[in-house]
């Protein structure tokens, strides 16, 4: 059985009051889950078929499924996603969204689903990056409400010109027209970008910065936490977990 019942648009997932999210799960076990279109290979929209695909709407699925709930599937800009959970317009996001003590103050955060981190991206002809320190004086995209931009704030600041974009196409179109030195984002989307559309062009340098986890978020005290939780064990234990990995980006890390 599907247990994604439809997409929507961002305005009639901010059209829902919390009173209304909150009945629809707890009576009909149908949730509001929100993602970002544009975090690939994680989630991103099928040009043909108009669905969200990808590592994450894989693994919400069949979490769904083995958790018991339905969902309907909504998109917005990252940097609106934390909000939205924490004030009750959707009870659960999916977007590569990096484990924090910060956003653990306000939303809650199954167990850890994915490990990653940050790395640069610039030309291909580009010599003079191999670590964050080459980045001073230079302009760097990345994405808005990021870790990685909080990073590039703590660790550059002013010595070099960071500009945020609200997508991570914004950013990577910015570096291929110029229009930016460097790339600093997650690893998996960076790495996923130098292979794809950034093929010849682009390259990643540099060491893995600021080991991260992923994890899926919730409502504060959402009764949903230890039902996925209990879900990501069991796909983990069984091979699933294993099998989606490599379809999206080959045999998990460490093996």
């Amino acid at each position: 059985m599907k247990r994604h019942l439809k997409a929507a648009s961002l305005a009639s997932c901010l059209g829902l009051t919390l009173g209304l999210s909150a009945t629809a799960g707890a009576d009909n076990h149908v949730l509001d889950v929100v993602t970002d279109p544009s975090f690939v290979p994680f989630e991103m929209m099928d040009q043909e078929t108009g669905e969200m695909v990808g590592f994450d709407m894989d693994i919400i699925a069949e979490l769904a499924e083995r958790a018991g709930f339905d969902y309907n599937l909504r998109t917005m800009d990252f940097n609106g996603i934390i909000p939205a959970v924490q004030t009750g317009n959707v009870d659960i996001a999916i977007a590569g969204i990096t484990i924090t003590d910060e956003r653990a103050e306000i939303v809650d955060f199954s167990d850890p689903y994915y490990d990653s981190g940050l790395r640069i991206l610039v030309g291909a002809n580009d010599d003079s990056v191999e670590t964050v320190e080459d980045l001073e004086g230079k302009k760097i995209g990345t994405k808005i409400g990021s870790t990685s931009y909080d990073y590039l704030e703590e660790n550059l600041g002013e010595s070099a010109d960071i500009t945020p974009y609200p997508g991570s196409s914004d950013m990577y179109m910015a570096l291929l027209g110029g229009s930016v030195d460097a790339v600093f984002y997650d690893a998996p989307n960076v790495g996923y970008f130098s292979q794809t559309r950034g093929e010849g062009r682009t390259k990643v340098v540099g060491p893995l910065y600021e080991g991260q986890q992923y994890g899926i978020v919730f409502v504060q005290g959402s009764e949903w936490v230890e039902p996925v939780n209990e879900a990501l064990a069991a796909m983990k234990e069984d091979g699933t977990y294993d099998e989606i990995h490599a379809k999206w980006f080959g045999s998990p890390s460490g093996e």
